[in-house]
């Protein structure tokens, strides 16, 4: 099995262990999202931050997101500043790659351990 946007995330992931080791833990999620933005432009990717994701029903509007970063048009990355990932933040990732075209999504958390992780939901999937 190939793996979606290789090049990107390995940008993105050595940039959220530099964010990580220079900050630490224990910061808002608002200080790493500002971080990882300066970090990922350093990188010479695209970032939109607080990108606005609409949820819809059955073509209806039943509510609206914002993702922490989208990287390129191609990655969602959502940030943690918790304990450890749970089912929940995963599960939160994967509502918003359902509802965009974007295929991709990292789960960034700042925790006392550095963790990440790599979710995919193919279009194919998708109504």
């Amino acid at each position: 099995m190939q793996l979606l946007h290789v090049e990107i995330t390995e940008k993105i992931i050595k940039s959220y262990f530099k964010v990580y080791n220079t900050l630490g833990y224990g910061f808002l999620e608002k200080v790493y999202e500002n971080a990882m933005a300066i970090e990922l432009r350093k990188n010479g990717l695209e970032v939109k931050c607080q990108h606005p994701i609409t949820v819809l029903y059955e073509r209806e509007i039943v509510g609206e997101y914002f993702a922490d970063i989208i990287v390129n048009g191609i990655v969602v990355i959502e940030l943690k500043s918790t304990k450890e990932i749970s089912v929940e933040h995963e599960c939160q990732l994967i509502n918003y790659l359902k509802s965009t075209n974007i295929e991709l999504g990292l789960l960034l958390n700042f925790g006392k351990e550095a963790e990440y992780k790599r979710k995919v939901f193919m279009n194919v999937y998708k109504q």
